[in-house]
């Protein structure tokens, strides 16, 4: 049945291969896989499967492209996909919220990605779910999961919906630098695969975000996360953030808006990583009018987008990996639906080539897993994640956002169904806030 390879030995055989490594295509190459591995690639795959004795399924793939399996790099799943943040802050209980993140996280993997990262959440709720798709428990692609943003008392993108002390929504306020030595050493007891640092927020009486926390902040807590093997990522807005960053040993900075020399030259000599996440500022900038977005936030997006990806386009031809995040959480980047979107905005703003904007997707995406050399690539001694399609992504990449061109997915040599229906619910009363009116109803507007 299409969809769905049934043993654990399979020949995917004749397809074109893009390996992820930024190399062009290869038609008319097989794969090997056995259990979970990537036994064999090329003749050498057909070599093997056709041994004396070798028990192989022979799935005949002429005509398809064969690819590793999307990792996104930044990802939301616990959020439930607000609209706004008094949702997320104030509608949203920690059990419904853990079965809520469950469900979601199929959607993810059913987009074609087979790892991704969770770089903060609500409840602690990431490594539990983390813990349970690697037991088995549930269904879902292999996951990296941080715990709560640190944020300093001034805050994050909530304004004052963030506390001044505690845990509210995705944020954990620490007020000074023993407090941010003691919440870094908590969350990695408890599991935390990375540690977040929410950088810049806004404040009310400002337009934009404000850099929020000083250069030895960053700093104590990247040392403190170091000295434990944790890596540190960080939400940076703004330039000055994000050469602060960088020199105090973030790992991975996300968005580096409005970077400028300076910052890209902190990030080269640190051996920083980028993931820009433009997804979310795509998604508003040119179909934002389907959702209501105003004119104004559309240009502001269109135009960070602009400014942004000309400078992570010269970080990329530095050498500094560069990876896809989708913002997957909101309702703008709803679950399963903007996985590929990245690639798009690489290709159309940033000039890469498709095969480039794949390898961010793949290869380096290992990297934001710190998975290199397990995941990433179809070569031999790799994870078996595999994703097979009807359709050419060098010619348009955007076939990778169509999950009707999908017809295998390998999740650690296993197969997905693809053949199931889209997860659907029904909304559950009070997730959701309602608004009584989208404006005033003054004596004007109905006396006009």
């Amino acid at each position: 049945m299409e969809g769905v390879l049934e043993m654990a030995d399979l020949l995917l055989k004749g397809g074109s291969l893009i390996d992820g490594t930024g190399a062009p295509a290869r038609p008319g190459t097989s794969v090997l896989v056995s259990g979970d591995r990537i036994a064999a690639v090329g003749p050498e795959a057909e070599r093997a499967a056709s041994e004396p004795g070798a028990t192989v399924e022979v799935v005949d793939v002429s005509g398809l492209t064969v690819m590793p399996g999307l990792i996104d790099a930044h990802c939301h799943v616990t959020l439930g996909e607000p609209a706004s943040n008094d949702e997320l802050f104030h509608h949203r209980e920690p059990a419904f919220s853990a079965l809520l993140a469950a469900f979601n996280v199929g959607k993810i993997l059913r987009a074609g990605v087979t790892s991704f990262v969770d770089v903060d959440g609500i409840h602690d709720i990431g490594v539990a779910l983390r813990d349970a798709i690697a037991a088995g428990m549930v269904e879902g692609p292999t996951m990296r999961s941080g715990g709560y943003a640190l944020m300093t008392a001034v805050g994050g993108t909530a304004g004052r919906m963030i506390p001044d002390e505690g845990t509210a929504g995705y944020a954990e306020v620490v007020r000074s630098k023993d407090e941010m030595v003691r919440a870094t050493r908590r969350q990695i007891k408890n599991g935390a695969d990375l540690i977040k640092i929410h950088a810049t927020g806004n404040i009310p009486s400002r337009r934009g975000e404000s850099q929020v926390w000083t250069l030895e902040e960053l700093k104590v807590v990247c040392d403190t996360a170091h000295d434990l093997g944790v890596p540190v990522v960080a939400h940076c807005r703004g330039s000055d953030c994000t050469r602060d960053a960088a020199n105090a040993g973030v790992d991975v900075i996300y968005h580096a808006s409005y970077m400028d020399d300076d910052a890209l030259q902190a990030i080269i000599d640190n051996g920083a990583s980028l993931c820009p996440v433009f997804t979310f500022l795509a998604n508003l900038a040119e179909h934002g009018a389907k959702a209501g977005a105003t004119s104004t936030a559309q240009d502001v997006f269109r135009g960070e987008m602009e400014q942004t990806g000309a400078m992570v386009k010269r970080a990329f031809d530095a050498g500094v990996p560069v990876f896809c995040g989708s913002e997957s959480g909101f309702s703008i980047t709803p679950y399963g639906h903007w996985h590929h979107r990245e690639m798009e905005v690489f290709v159309e703003q940033l000039g890469m080539t498709p095969l480039q904007a794949i390898m961010c997707c793949t290869k380096n995406g290992a990297v934001a897993m710190g998975e290199v050399g397990e995941v990433g690539t179809i070569e031999p001694g790799l994870r078996a994640d595999v994703l097979v399609l009807d359709g050419d992504p060098v010619a348009d990449i955007g076939v990778l956002g169509d999950r009707s061109r999908f017809r295998h997915l390998l999740l650690r040599g296993t197969p997905v169904d693809l053949s199931r229906p889209w997860p659907e619910r029904r909304p559950v009363p009070g997730e959701r806030v309602v608004a009584w009116s989208a404006v005033p109803l003054t004596w004007d507007l109905v006396h006009p």
